[in-house]
């Protein structure tokens, strides 16, 4: 069963699902969504991993400023911050610590996690981590996650569907031309609905956590991370994202890559094997 639960931090509550594990000797394994969404978004995952056989403890708490979770403190925060709150939930917690899984925004906060708090980590699994460069950062900062205002035609409803919508269509998805167009399947209806309320409800900062991770400095700080990383390399990834596997690969001490098919199953068995690799 999937639980739901607040933890309190200094900027206020902090959403999270979770799994308790069978075995209180495992590391808990801590998943850092994705953005604009929240730890909804990892439901499938969180279950396909328990199904799978992991036997410890999954949190997945929804960033600040995401989800059900309070805004981040300051008008720009930044990775560190970002991973510094989950070292606090993890405090909170009471986990001394943990294994971590980040996608997308969630590898940028993994990352620093481990960097930052290399005691706190055993194994990390970073999907979709990579830097952009000067010119495409301050492009992707400047258009990705615009801020919306709610009016009395209600155009946020529509821009937020769209928004969710067409990042499966370009990428970035603001230039939409058959150069930036993505060649994998749209998400179904049911998960463009569930993203689009995401978005929604955190309308008034869903951007911050964006914003950090496009500005964040990958390449600088995976050298940091000195625990035993896997690079997941979905074959229904971002095309950008898979290219940046190799200077990824160059710069962490300790790292290998599992190709994934698509689906929650095959990147849960990815992940657990890792994991399990530890005791073998």
């Amino acid at each position: 069963m999937i639980e739901r639960a607040f933890v309190t931090l200094a900027e206020g509550q902090m959403h999270l699902r979770r799994i308790v594990g069978t075995d209180p000797g495992r590391r808990p394994l801590l998943l850092c969504h994705a953005s604009p969404s929240s730890s909804l978004g990892l439901q499938g995952l969180l279950r396909a991993l328990a199904d799978g056989g992991h036997r410890g403890t999954i949190v997945a708490p929804d960033t600040l400023g995401n989800g059900d979770s309070v805004a981040p403190a300051g008008d720009h925060p930044d990775i560190a911050y970002f991973a510094d709150s989950k070292r606090r939930l993890v405090d909170a917690l009471g986990y001394d610590r943990v294994d971590i899984y980040g996608g997308h925004t969630g590898a940028r906060i993994a990352c620093e996690f481990a960097a930052a708090f290399p005691e706190r980590v055993g194994r990390v699994i970073l999907d979709g981590i990579m830097e952009y460069d000067e010119a495409m950062k301050r492009l992707v900062v400047e258009n990705y996650a615009p801020r919306v205002v709610p009016d009395e035609y209600g155009r946020q409803l529509i821009w937020a569907f769209n928004f969710v919508r067409d990042q499966a269509h370009y990428f970035p998805y603001f230039m939409r031309d058959p150069g930036h167009r993505l060649a994998g399947a749209v998400p179904d209806p049911a998960t463009l609905h569930r993203a689009t309320l995401d978005v929604l409800k955190a309308l008034d900062t869903y951007s911050k956590p964006y914003i950090a991770a496009f500005e964040y400095p990958a390449w600088s700080r995976l050298p940091k991370v000195q625990a035993p990383v896997l690079l997941l390399r979905p074959d229904a990834e971002l095309p950008v994202l898979n290219a940046a596997i190799e200077t990824a690969m160059a710069r962490l001490p300790r790292a290998s890559v599992a190709r994934v098919a698509p689906g929650d199953a095959a990147k849960a068995a990815a992940i657990a094997s890792f994991l399990a690799a530890e005791t073998a």
